[in-house]
């Protein structure tokens, strides 16, 4: 599925299953929340906290999804495609880190 195709189906299932888009101060406190149950599951299982017998059964790859999801809604509400945003971005990224990485001593 292409960034464009999840911002297509992700628009028809808020207005079909979901009924409407909740707002976007909703959606950005929504996304702050699940932001938070990803590196809550990262915390444990990559850094030195560990799980509570209630968070084993959790699945990083739906929490992250679960992100995904509410970051859509949001382009969608505010009208960014986010096709073209992340094409901008990664151009941005390429001249601005052209060579910084490669001379950065930490990361060899």
């Amino acid at each position: 599925m292409t960034i464009e195709e999840a911002q297509n189906v992700v628009d028809k299932w808020i207005n079909s299953i979901g009924v409407r888009y909740y707002s976007e101060l909703t959606n950005t406190a929504i996304l702050m929340e699940e932001v938070g149950e990803v590196a809550r599951i990262m915390a444990r299982k990559y850094g030195d906290q560990s799980f509570k017998e209630s968070d084993k059964e959790i699945d990083l790859a739906d929490e992250m999804a679960d992100v995904l999801f509410v970051l859509i809604c949001l382009a969608n509400q505010t009208g960014i495609n986010l096709t073209e945003a992340l094409e901008k971005n990664l151009n941005k990224k390429t001249q601005r880190d052209a060579e910084r990485h490669k001379n950065n001593e930490k990361l060899k």
